[in-house]
């Protein structure tokens, strides 16, 4: 292990600026005080870093309980679909976040070494998250020795490399391959997608088809179709050949590129046109976009700045326009949708309120549809899911005489759907949920009150310096750490 230990010092290069100042306490005791604002600065930093620890020791405590309650179903009693819904319901937090601590909780379960650590404050939670994606029982003693000296950033960039080397080329692409999308504060939406190569070639063919179909006179934001554009750039890459420049294709990239996007919004316009015609519920396959009646007949003026009562979505707004459930959209753009869009009415009381079709059938036509799901927020209303793939439920049962009205249908997703049909769930005028025996399942539980503070919660001896690193400014060598680690692994093999 000495060999080791000198090979992990060689992966990091001396820098200039070496932090060697450690983390000390004035004569090595704590202070009198507990004001922050009086307290020394040396004793303050102290304090930090024992509080750090605390809450990994504690974070520790607390993922092993989620593993124990995970195992053995607990969240199965309160009808969510997994145990990271029931911690994004129960304990308030983010979906997300709770996936992943439930991803922690079961991998440390089986990672002795890293788990010892974590319960003795000197790994964080950041620390432990990234090599629970890389350890396994054989290697997690040498990668805990290689974390050990690291921080948590050198650490993300060590286990993305380790990843990318571990995994087979083929194999890896394959794994590799999404699409993911992120929505701006303007409602603009940047998609990134990996594919492999052959799936790649069939979506650029499919796209570039659809450019050659896209001539329209108003391509450019200048007016200008896309040939117009190519020839401007083609005289102006001549003009710089001629002069000895070299020319640059950067504008050019941007033509073509604008070209693939607007591919991109005609192949999924096709697909969704085709897909209308033979739907039950062609709500599906729709973008549905909410416009008041201002909005539609007369554009208000953005320039203005009057305060308004409501929110810009909010119903009861007349100059409301925005897709579904999403961002904002302009006024021009609207009435560029509106010449060849579907319109239907949809009709609020002066509180936004939506009110009732009343046609009284079992199955909900698609204007009656449309206000549920605006009113429940497109989404299910059963405590503690999200699912946005939701059904109509009739509070009051068609066969018991309830109506297909606004005030008796509910969203549901398929599973809570089923629940509320086999085991009774009652479901109040409110939208409250109860169980058959009347105890009432709240949307969004309290958290209790907790007995003692953080440094109860575990039985770990933490100090100022448990959760500080043997680190001193210095950057990490991710290629030697690389070869450290597999070269290590083999040497272990052999």
């Amino acid at each position: 292990m000495s060999d080791h230990r000198i090979t992990i010092e060689c992966m990091f290069s001396s820098s200039a600026s070496v932090l060697e100042k450690p983390v000390t306490p004035i004569g090595g005791s704590r202070c009198a005080t507990d004001d922050p604002v009086t307290m020394p600065m040396e004793h303050l930093e102290a304090r930090i870093c024992e509080l750090a620890g605390h809450m990994a020791a504690a974070t520790c405590r607390y993922l092993l309980l989620i593993a124990d309650f995970d195992a053995r179903r607990g969240w199965a009693q309160w009808e969510v679909s997994s145990c990271a819904a029931w911690l994004a319901w129960k304990c308030q937090v983010a979906p997300g976040t709770a996936r992943e601590q439930v991803r922690v909780a079961r991998a440390i379960t089986g990672l002795p070494v890293i788990r010892r650590e974590f319960a003795a404050g000197r790994f964080s939670y950041a620390k432990v998250r990234a090599l629970t994606r890389i350890a396994t029982r054989e290697t997690e003693e040498d990668l805990a020795d290689m974390a050990e000296c690291m921080t948590a950033g050198q650490l993300e960039r060590f286990v993305a490399a380790h990843r990318k080397v571990s995994r087979g080329e083929g194999k890896r692409a394959r794994a590799a391959r999404k699409l993911t999308w992120r929505r701006a504060e303007d409602g603009t939406i940047t998609l990134t997608a990996i594919l492999t190569p052959e799936d790649g070639a069939v979506v650029l063919q499919a796209l570039r088809a659809s450019r050659s179909d896209l001539d329209h006179p108003h391509d450019g934001p200048d007016g200008k179709t896309r040939a117009e554009r190519l020839k401007e750039l083609d005289d102006a890459a001549s003009i710089d050949l001629e002069r000895g420049i070299r020319p640059s294709w950067q504008d050019a990239d941007w033509a073509s590129a604008q070209d693939l996007a607007d591919a991109l919004t005609e192949v999924c316009a096709a697909f969704l046109q085709g897909k209308i015609s033979a739907a039950d519920n062609p709500d599906v396959y729709q973008v549905v976009i909410h416009a008041g009646v201002g909005a539609i007949t007369d554009p208000p003026d953005v320039s203005a700045e009057t305060p308004a009562p409501w929110p810009a979505s909010h119903p009861a707004r007349e100059d409301r326009c925005h897709v579904e459930d999403g961002p904002a959209i302009s006024p021009p753009a609207l009435q560029l949708i509106g010449c060849n869009a579907t319109i239907s009415t949809m009709v609020h009381d002066a509180m936004g309120n939506v009110l009732a079709v009343g046609r009284r059938t079992r199955k909900a036509p698609p204007a009656l549809r449309r206000a549920v799901r605006e009113r429940d927020g497109y989404r299910c209303r059963f405590p503690g899911c999200q699912s946005r793939k939701v059904d109509l439920h009739h509070i009051t049962y068609w066969s018991n005489g309830g109506q297909t009205s606004l005030d008796n249908l509910i969203c549901l997703c398929k599973r809570h759907h089923v629940l509320v049909h086999d085991k009774g769930y009652i479901i109040g005028s409110s939208g409250e949920f109860w169980t058959p025996d009347g105890a009432r399942i709240p949307h969004c539980p309290h958290l209790p009150h907790a007995d003692g503070d953080i440094t109860t919660s575990h039985d770990a001896d933490i100090s100022y310096h448990t959760i500080v690193p043997p680190y001193s400014g210095e950057r990490l060598n991710l290629h030697e750490a690389i070869w450290a680690c597999f070269a290590l692994a083999e040497f272990r093999a052999a």
